[in-house]
């Protein structure tokens, strides 16, 4: 039987960017993907800058940016159409140095993932086959598989397994996981329309606020536009087939163009959930992605928490492969990532139901109140920053139990030196980030431990970083997440706190 490392089941942008990772690292892997091309529909369509950040670590910043578009934020408007509320966000660069938003075809991005992926030998791609089991052993896992073309049954050996599967993920049946539900589901129409025509909108996210049919609209390529549309009971996709019983719903933005100048791509239904999974791993099988979590679409995170697992996990991982990593630390990814999905689930949660529920008091109330929330100290903030949550104590998060600091948190990828950035310097290492200049001695340890010394030079960036952090120093891991920061550059300095 065929031996690998990592198998990854299903090759979506989770899997094809925990693929790419790994491949980085020189950890070989297999992914088994059911079907024998990319999936031609959109569905994803936004990400934020940390997300952006991670494309660019895969070596796609820029052919991301490419077929992306930078949007300017959200927009409440009310049944009637008028602007109650907008929240602008940056779209030249936030602090990882991408606009703060992007709008995008997820057809194009699995075509770049996978055009990028083809550059490394150590990872191999394998369409029309099926996983139908996972059977954990000893020393790892045999995943059978069928080869959907031929009906040939197939198998592969793998040290560990990870299940970017999607919603109705066999890897989470395999180890007995299932979903929780967090209290949303609601019903959705989703319409992707290609015109030539410019509708002439602002280039940000519209939230329709309609107690009789809440909705979003969002421009997501040169030609490409996509709405939302809440169902109502009774309601299908099927009954919004016709051109003509559509255009009614989308004509506020399209105005007077005719039926003829869109080009309908897709009308489908889709139930927004807020699901968690109940556990993410048994022993060397992991979970990754939809296979995971579930989470409304509203605050354009579904995708951008897969990708995030594979950051989390990916590094990890090889260091246990390799022997530098004791493997204790692959249980710190459903500590560090369970929590922070959930935190960003009910966010979303919170979001679509303050936009959507109430009916005819519910809109009242955001009538009265959206027009002064700019009022509210610190709210554009919110509604604007990316920055997402730190991450929880973990064996890598080292944060102090009574009060917060830098730990779990990302380090900005701010600019270094000319146009290198953080992560160009730090290349997917451990690294110092310091306001002191470390000692011979000091700088001898941190070499013996692999770390990379960076410099946050007075009034830069970094500097002023710390400086909000109350830190001299902090290390940053290999996905760019503090594990520890202090007031003392020696405090951090010690045996192998560097090397896990």
């Amino acid at each position: 039987m065929t031996a690998v490392p990592v198998v990854i089941v299903g090759a979506g942008p989770t899997g094809l960017t925990a693929a790419t990772l790994l491949a980085q690292y020189g950890v070989e892997c297999l992914i088994l993907e059911r079907w024998d091309s990319i999936y031609p529909q959109p569905r994803a369509v936004a990400l934020d800058d940390e997300v952006h950040r991670i494309l660019a670590r895969l070596g796609l910043g820029g052919e991301f940016a490419a077929i992306s578009r930078p949007h300017l934020g959200l927009r409440l408007l009310d049944r009637d159409m008028r602007v109650l509320a907008e929240f602008r966000r940056d779209v030249a660069s936030g602090r990882h140095g991408y606009p703060q938003g992007s709008m995008f075809d997820q057809p194009e991005l699995e075509a770049i993932l996978r055009g990028n992926l083809a550059r490394y030998d150590s990872a191999t791609l394998r369409g029309n086959a099926e996983v139908t089991a996972l059977i954990q052993d000893g020393g790892g896992v045999r995943v059978e598989f069928t080869d959907t073309a031929t009906g040939a049954p197939g198998s592969v050996h793998a040290a560990y397994v990870l299940g970017c599967d999607g919603a109705n993920s066999l890897t989470r049946s395999s180890i007995g996981a299932s979903m929780r539900d967090l209290g949303f589901t609601q019903r959705w129409l989703v319409i992707d329309v290609a015109t030539e025509a410019d509708l002439d909108q602002w280039e940000g996210v519209h939230q329709l606020s309609d107690p009789a049919r809440a909705g979003t609209y969002m421009r997501i390529g040169e030609t490409r536009y996509r709405w939302e549309f809440q169902l109502r009971p009774g309601e299908t996709a099927d009954d919004y087939r016709d051109p003509a019983r559509l255009h009614p719903l989308i004509s506020p933005w399209t105005g007077t163009l005719p039926v003829a100048e869109l080009a309908i791509i897709r009308t489908a239904e889709y139930t927004f959930r807020a699901q968690l999974a109940d556990r993410w791993r048994d022993r060397r099988v992991f979970l990754l992605g939809d296979a995971a979590h579930l989470t409304p679409p509203f605050i354009g995170q579904g995708m951008c928490a897969g990708l995030r697992d594979a950051m989390n996990l990916a590094w990890k991982l090889a260091g246990v492969l390799d022997g530098t990593l004791a493997e204790t630390v692959l249980d710190t990814y459903e500590i560090e990532r369970g929590h922070h999905a959930h935190a960003m689930i009910k966010l979303a949660r919170f979001i679509g139901t303050a936009m959507t529920a109430g009916g005819e008091l519910g809109n009242l109330i955001r009538r009265a109140v959206a027009p002064r929330l700019h009022l509210v100290p610190g709210l554009k903030k919110l509604a604007t920053d990316s920055q997402t949550p730190p991450l929880r104590r973990s064996e890598l998060v080292t944060r102090p139990r009574l009060r917060r600091n830098l730990a779990g948190r990302l380090c900005p990828n701010a600019i270094i030196d000319s146009d290198l950035r953080f992560d160009d310097v730090a290349a997917g290492r451990f690294a110092i980030v310091t306001s002191v200049e470390p000692s011979a001695a000091q700088r001898a340890e941190l070499t013996r431990q692999g770390a990379v010394v960076v410099s946050a030079a007075p009034g830069s960036e970094l500097h002023r970083w710390l400086r909000r952090g109350h830190a001299q120093a902090a290390i940053v891991r290999p996905d760019g997440t503090v594990l520890a920061a202090a007031r003392q550059l020696a405090s951090l300095i010690e045996p192998s706190r560097c090397s896990g």
